[in-house]
């Protein structure tokens, strides 16, 4: 377990990312950071308050393949069955930092499973 905290506190991570918005080719300015398995979005740095959070349990991180029809540099996408979403950064340092803890995380969140017991334990009267 004490690696998996250790990964915890090491995989944090913020910046400013472009958001896309679904069905537009607008993109939106936002502070993300990463911590606890999950990304909060703020509006500027200064931000006390996230505007949203969203955990990463489940998702997938990549790049976007043909049929996402993005043709802009450093994007990535992450995806939860139908829930999709494109991140860009702004240089490729940027994003190869933010594709490195999304995937580390997502592999420790699946690691993380295995620990919870499928099952409670019988109570037995004795």
């Amino acid at each position: 377990m004490s690696s998996l905290l250790t990964l915890l506190f090491q995989n944090q991570l913020s910046g400013y990312l472009l958001r896309k918005f679904k069905n537009s080719n607008g993109w939106q300015k936002l502070w993300v950071v990463f911590t606890n398995f999950c990304l909060f979005f703020y509006k500027t740095h200064q931000d006390d308050f996230p505007l949203a959070s969203l955990p990463l349990l489940g998702y997938t991180v990549g790049t976007p393949g043909e049929s996402d029809s993005i043709h802009k540099e450093y994007v990535f996408k992450l995806q939860f069955k139908s829930h999709v979403y494109y991140f860009r950064a702004e240089s490729e340092y940027t994003f190869e930092r933010w594709m490195e803890v999304i995937k580390s995380a997502a592999s420790a969140t699946g690691r993380m499973s295995l620990l919870v017991p499928r099952d409670p334990p019988e109570m037995n009267g004795n």
